[in-house]
Formats: C-alpha cells, structure tokens, sequence
C-alpha cells in the first residue's frame, strides 16, 4: 500500500514539473488551471485510496489563503475607506451590496424552488426517515438570534483567528470612520496611520499574487483527492443523483445565466467577457470549496481585470462570503426540502412554500464562506420548516460533490454584485475591464492584456514607465 502512496506522490511531482515548465513558457493561466483539474481527475481515479501524500498539498494551499483572508479584508477596508472624503459613499455602497447579495440569493431560492416542484424531486425515492443518527446535526443548530448577535465582534483576535468575516468587517469599518473623523480636524495626527495602512496594502497584496500563483498545483492535488473520495462512496451516491444533478444544474444556471442576465442588464457589461476574466477565482471556489479562502483571488481579479474600484471590491466581496451565498443557503437547502415533502408525501400548501422562501433568504445572512456551509444552512432552513433532519444526514456523500457547483455560484455571485455596485457607483474602470490600462491604487504595475497570465504571481512586476498609467 505504502508503495502506491508513494507512486502517486511521485507521478502528481512530476505533474507538478509540468506545470511549472508551461508557467515559465507563459502558457495561458487559465488553461493550466484547468488542465490541472482534468490532470487532478484522472489522478483520483487511478491512485484511488493512496492519496495520503497528495492531498497535503491541497490543505497547505487551503491553510495559505485562510491565513491571508483577514488580513486582506482589514488592510482592503480601512485603505479604502481612509481614501475616501466622505462616509456618505461608504452608506450607499453598503446598502447597494447588501440589497444585491441579497437580492441574488432569492432569484436562486426561486429558480430551485420552480425546478423542483416541476420536476417532482423526491418522488418515488426509496428513503427510509428514523434510522439515521442525527444527533451530530442537532449540535450545530443556530437559532437567527443567536447568529445576528455573533455579528458584532466580542474578541477581534479570535474573530481574526477564526475568519470569522462580518465581526471583522464590522471592526474594521469602526476603525476606518473613526480615522475619518479625526482627520476632519487633525489629519497631520493620523497621517502616519494612513501610510502605514497603505503600505500595509501593498504588502498583502503582493502577498496574494504568490498564494495565487500556486492554484494550478493546488487544484490538481484538491481534484484528485475528491475524485477519489467520490468514486469511493458512488454506490450511497445513486439513489441520490437526481438532487446532486439539480443542484449542479441550478448553481451552474444561477451563476451563469442569470447572474450573466443581471450583469447586461444592471451592469451594462459583456457577461461572456466578464466570466472568462473570472475563471482562476471560479476554479478555484470549484476545487477548494470555500468561499473565503477564494476570497483573495476573487478581488485582485475584480480591481486589475473587472475595473471594480478597491474600495467596493474590498467590501463588497468580502460580505459575499458571509451574505447570499445563493449556492449554499439559496438552492440546497430548498433542494433538500422539496425533495424531503415530495419523498416523505408530506402535505404542504402554497403558504408552506412561501415560508420556505423566506426561510431561505433568511439563513443566508451569517452565513460561513467555509466548506460544510450548506450543511449548517440545510439543518437551520429544515429544523425552522419543521422537516426531519435525517434528509441532511442521508444526502451527505452527494453534497461533498455539490459542494463544488455551490461554492462556484457563490463566489461568482459576489463577483457579480460588486461589478453591478460599482456600475450603479458611477465608478467601474471600463478602460480597465477592456484591458487598457491599470488601476490606479495598485502600485502602478501594468496587466499583461493577455488574461492567463497569473495576476501578480509567477513573473517580476513590470517597470511602469511615467506617466503611463491612468
């Protein structure tokens, strides 16, 4: 056995040496991503159940953009809002991001509701209710009380700690007004402060384009290593493919037609470009599975490729892993509850549906962009909508599957809510979306017009001739 493991640590190294030699020739970014995922998928199933020595490669990957997140979210707030003149921006922009996140999640709470009545999920399914032990699903309940106070941050270290993303944003937005205010009357007082905080920023930000340079590498080991455990479990898998096929479906349709609708018709931008600039962030929400740990790729790709003022992206985003999140608190949950009344013959009325939305859009505030979100969701939307609880525990080997699609809807979501802010802000860079030029809060470096080379990662920062940028 041992020797297996050992082969399949050697063929992903080799694998490894590939993609490195194809960075260094300036293949398309992109493309490596993506030969990656199909590489990792082959390697799941040919070293299936010897992947001890693989799949840290994947964690590592993981515990890297964890680590940077908080960091990332505080240095993007109070440098961005530093920059501002006044707090009355700061309001409307939060209002707008909220409105939308929100407002994307219920089109989604819709959208799966529709395609399950019509398409009867759970009828006919063989599934057996009080055979299954729920108590582990029991412990993790939260009620709405209890969430919307854990909003508010009580230990700002172990907020940081635990990535825990609205305390922080919360703190970091007290922080950033009460600089504002003091500048108002003595801004040669807190000077030092906005250098250090903007220095700070380009610090981190160089930080990200190295954790983003590993993703191909990352994707390979995490794929595999998913691949693996899926083949492992597809005889539980079968009874239950009609949900994992809808779900895909739904959050694949979420996050490309609709949101591709929204950003035509809200944000006057070309959706089929706007998704090809956003495919490191989308493949890497695909195989890592975690909203906040895609969460820097997501906004260096929004201020150097979508034009997304840093101010709007560092909050907007941000918040998208906390708010919305259509894929795991807007159509799982609804999934599993449609599938549950149809299954179980449970008799419900419009009334019934009506609270199941609203029950939907509700848990979708508090929600963790973490990996195993849509479980903690699913257990909150059923308990509230009186269905049993053993519907989450028997569809838990599809939803690791699920997870994917979820997390992708997700983080393509935020993306999109921030790109339609900006628009209605008056204040998203075409010249930087058409790749002309660069934002000017980024250091001035100049963007390879070609979108598949790694955003500040795998290449020396180009010397910025005076005066060339915008």
């Amino acid at each position: 056995m041992g020797g297996y493991d050992v082969a399949a640590l050697l063929v992903t190294l080799g694998l490894f040496a590939g993609i490195y030699v194809l960075g260094r020739v300036k293949v398309n970014f992109s493309l490596l991503t993506i030969g990656a995922l199909a590489l990792g998928v082959g390697v799941g199933v040919v070293f299936e159940g010897h992947l001890d020595y693989v799949e840290p490669v994947g964690k590592v990957y993981l515990n890297l953009l964890l680590a940077i997140v908080a960091p990332l979210i505080m240095v993007s707030i109070l440098s961005s809002i530093t920059s501002l003149g006044t707090t009355a921006q700061l309001r409307t922009i939060g209002a707008r991001s909220v409105g939308w996140l929100l407002g994307l999640n219920a089109l989604a709470v819709l959208l799966t509701l529709g395609l399950a009545l019509e398409l009867g999920l759970g009828k006919g399914a063989d599934i057996k209710i009080g055979e299954t032990n729920t108590s582990a699903l029991e412990n993790i309940k939260k009620p709405f009380s209890e969430v919307f106070i854990d909003f508010f941050p009580t230990n700002i270290v172990a907020d940081i700690a635990e990535t825990n993303v609205i305390p922080i944003i919360l703190f970091s937005v007290m922080l950033a007004v009460a600089y504002a205010l003091v500048a108002e009357k003595a801004p040669a007082t807190v000077a030092p402060f906005k250098g250090f905080i903007d220095a700070l920023r380009e610090i981190i930000y160089r930080a990200v384009g190295f954790v983003i340079a590993l993703t191909p590498y990352a994707v390979l080991s995490l794929t595999a290593v998913a691949t693996a455990r899926a083949a492992g479990q597809w005889s539980q898998m079968v009874s239950l493919l009609g949900v994992l096929g809808l779900a895909w479906f739904a959050c694949f349709f979420h996050a490309y037609v609709i949101n591709g609708v929204l950003l035509r018709v809200f944000g006057d931008v070309n959706p089929i470009r706007f998704f090809r600039k956003m495919v490191p962030a989308q493949l890497t929400a695909f195989t890592t599975q975690s909203s906040a740990g895609t969460l820097p790729v997501t906004t260096r790709l929004l201020r150097e490729r979508i034009g997304v003022p840093s101010d709007i992206a560092g909050f907007t985003a941000p918040l998208g892993t906390t708010i919305g999140m259509p894929g795991c608190a807007g159509v799982w949950p609804i999934l599993l509850a449609v599938f549950g009344v149809n299954a179980l013959g449970i008799s419900w009325g419009i009334q019934d549906y009506v609270v199941l939305v609203l029950l939907g859009v509700i848990v979708s505030v508090g929600t963790a962009g973490v990996p195993g979100t849509a479980t903690i969701t699913a257990t909150t939307v059923l308990t509230a909508a009186g269905l049993p609880l053993e519907l989450v525990a028997i569809t838990l080997p599809v939803s690791m599957v699920a997870d994917m699609a979820r997390t992708l809807d997700n983080v393509t979501s935020a993306a999109v809510a921030a790109t339609i802010v900006a628009r209605q802000e008056g204040r998203l860079d075409d010249a930087v979306f058409d790749g002309l030029v660069v934002p000017d809060d980024i250091s001035g470096e100049l963007i390879d017009s070609d979108p598949g080379v790694p955003i500040g990662a795998c290449a020396l920062p180009t010397p910025t001739p005076q005066g060339a940028t915008a």
